[in-house]
């Protein structure tokens, strides 16, 4: 009944009411990249709560593929129960990003055995409906450029078979993806291609980068001269034409912002970042233009950084684990709008103000 109201005060269809039903509020949106032993949940529980670790395959098996993996240990004695544990202990949802790249693509043993193995283990001891319970969805892959299409295709498949048996729960999600040819930083499409039913998310990198090398410089997120929000809505429209019902996460975004001189010399000594209110602004106003997007997830890259002037080395909330106006920034949008959910743009024209209307969760006529 409400969502009859809710279309009849805002002059909206019965169906476009229902899409917003569908969309998740500014809470469930928001998301931030961790990593591993370094991530400090109760510092950054304020503006997420669900986190993504980039989960080194290596820790787990070392350099032998056919090796089975001995959780809640990793082979290099890290305890992912105690990490995972301290996450979910503070209130994380877990996406896991099990780093294939770190294991080259020849030596794998027997890649349909080995992967599935690993795929098993992990998910039976770290799933939804597993052993313990830490993680809600693993990717099978980061940026696995060093990857053939075909050997990734292999990897997945064998890994995505092996989770599917270990937690038929656990949410399976690609590596970084693209609409179109695979480059170094994300596989195409195709590579997936017939396996929709090893696999529930696409997912997907996005910067709003106006010039690569060598100055690496990015816009603002609206900026009509860039593909940022472009190349999200192409992998969109593949979705919606080749995997219907499949979500779409946006797993790696943001703005570098340091206090410090560039190098005078080396690969970054062009390099042009931001300033700390720029990342804090557009960070913001990335999550704004999500939220009217068929988009379910989008998580922030990084955490915390150490105040380097070069390319990804400035991402984070933090600076040494102290807070930067990013972290304030996005800790207000979410006590503001995290039980509310887009319904729709009022105005969003080029070059002019952009404005949005939010209806809370519970009460969809408080707008």
């Amino acid at each position: 009944m409400w969502r009859i109201l809710l279309a009849l005060a805002l002059g909206i269809s019965l169906a476009q009411a229902e899409t917003q039903d569908r969309r998740p509020p500014m809470g469930e949106l928001m998301g931030l990249n961790g990593h591993t032993v370094q991530f400090r949940p109760d510092l950054y529980r304020p503006v997420a709560s669900k986190v993504r670790d980039y989960h080194p395959l290596d820790w787990d098996i070392g350099e032998e593929t056919d090796y089975v993996p001995d959780y809640p240990w990793a082979r290099n004695r890290v305890h992912w129960e105690s990490v995972y544990g301290s996450w979910v202990k503070a209130g994380f949802e877990i996406d896991a990003c099990l780093m294939i790249q770190a294991i080259p693509p020849e030596s794998w043993k027997d890649v349909a055995a080995d992967g599935f193995r690993i795929g098993k283990a992990f998910a039976s001891f770290f799933g939804p409906g597993g052993e313990k319970k830490l993680v809600r969805s693993l990717e099978i892959g980061n940026e696995p450029g060093m990857y053939s299409d075909q050997r990734y295709r292999e990897v997945f498949e064998a890994m995505a078979k092996g989770a599917r048996a270990g937690d038929a729960e656990l949410q399976i999600v690609t590596c970084a993806a693209v609409d179109g040819e695979s480059h170094d930083y994300a596989k195409s499409l195709e590579c997936v291609r017939g396996l929709e039913r090893l696999y529930d998310i696409i997912n997907v990198h996005s910067y709003a980068q106006i010039e690569n090398w060598p100055t690496w410089r990015r816009s603002f997120p609206e900026d009509p001269r860039i593909e940022y929000l472009r190349d999200i809505e192409r992998v969109i429209a593949w979705r919606d034409k080749n995997a219907p019902g499949k979500k779409v996460w946006v797993t790696e975004f943001g703005w570098d912002s340091t206090t410090k001189p560039n190098a005078t010399e080396g690969d970054f000594k062009d390099w042009v970042g931001n300033t700390d209110e720029e990342q804090a602004v557009y960070l913001v106003r990335s999550f704004l233009v999500f939220s009217g997007m068929d988009i379910d997830r989008a998580y922030v890259y990084f955490f915390n950084d150490s105040d380097e002037p070069k390319l990804h080395a400035s991402s984070g909330l933090t600076r040494n684990f102290v807070k930067k106006p990013s972290f304030f920034a996005l800790q207000w949008l979410r006590e503001r709008l995290g039980n509310y959910r887009f319904v729709r743009a009022i105005d969003r024209r080029p070059g002019k103000p952009w404005r949005f209307e939010f209806a809370d969760v519970a009460d969809p006529s408080k707008r």
